[in-house]
């Protein structure tokens, strides 16, 4: 039972992250009907940036607190200048061409992220400092948890609680769902799209950024081609759990941690993303739009 609960904490670690990375996806999607395959590598790029402002934080700051509060608003400012970017160059001039013609640029702006990351810090895997977080742990009836565990958790659900209710009870979260629905009927309402597209890119790129420093600060390890694997776990996690449906991001996200760290623990962790394929296709049999995704009907 002790092993059980353990790979749960663990599973929810992990899941939180996949949970704020597949926001981004679900987002843009939800508004756009894009698939921004790019979002996973603007996550890669985050955990380097964050890094660089780290060390250099360090040299003038002392405190541990005041150095992880401030590499995690630098870093999200500049991860979503970089999404607004990627938008006005890479998809907003084909806002008007096949689907098809979008999902081609995504992929190319991955792959100059990806290779742009290696030209500037090198093919080789870089390391995180270990005491930036105190390796702090509890252990609550032979269940270890430790501090970097317990701040991943809470940071998380609580971002996802703000977005929750940014979305759902104001006055700009109102347009970004009329906008999801019908954009030339939030056009004829007067809703600017193309300022809630920014926002849309601003949000779900910030959101990407924190889950990039959580790769980095909980693993420690980070390399330039790390973004295409959690992005896939992250879109994963986005179609399981209905993609362009935020509460299915948030569930999808939760429940591919908690399956992974179950196969890791009880068989192996060369078999997690066997199975996890096997999973979506299930899921995809019995539920095609998500766990929590509705149909809705083309507009022809």
């Amino acid at each position: 039972m002790e092993i059980f609960i353990q790979q749960l904490v663990n599973g929810l670690t992990i899941g939180s992250i996949y949970a704020l990375v597949a926001l981004g996806y679900t987002m843009v999607y939800g508004v756009l009907k894009l698939i921004n395959f790019a979002h996973g590598d603007l996550v890669a790029f985050s955990a380097y940036v964050g890094l660089v402002i780290m060390m250099q934080l360090a040299g003038v700051i002392s405190s541990s607190v005041v150095i992880i509060v401030l590499v995690f608003i630098f870093t999200a400012i500049i991860i979503s200048a970089f999404g607004v970017l990627l938008e006005r160059l890479a998809y907003k001039p084909l806002r008007k061409a096949p689907r098809l013609s979008a999902v081609v640029s995504a992929l190319g702006a991955s792959l100059i992220i990806e290779n742009g990351i290696m030209l500037i810090w090198g093919p080789r895997p870089k390391i995180f400092p270990s005491n930036i977080v105190p390796n702090i742990n509890w252990n609550i009836g032979g269940v270890y948890i430790g501090l970097m565990q317990l701040l991943v958790l809470v940071i998380s659900f609580v971002l996802m609680f703000v977005l929750y209710f940014f979305v759902n009870q104001t006055k700009l979260g109102a347009a970004m769902r009329a906008s999801a629905i019908d954009q030339d009927a939030a056009r004829l309402m007067g809703i600017n799209v193309d300022r809630i597209i920014m926002i849309t890119f601003i949000i779900g790129s910030a959101l990407g950024s924190v889950g990039g420093l959580f790769i980095g600060m909980y693993y420690r390890g980070i390399y330039f081609n790390m973004g295409w694997i959690y992005g896939l776990n992250a879109f994963v996690a986005a179609i399981i759990g209905g993609i362009g449906n935020i509460p299915g991001a948030m569930l999808g996200g939760m429940l591919l941690g908690i399956f992974n760290a179950l196969i890791s623990g009880y068989l192996s962790s060369s078999w997690a993303l066997a199975l996890t394929y096997v999973l979506l296709i299930v899921i995809m049999i019995f539920r095609p739009t998500g766990i929590l995704g509705e149909r809705v009907a083309e507009k022809v």
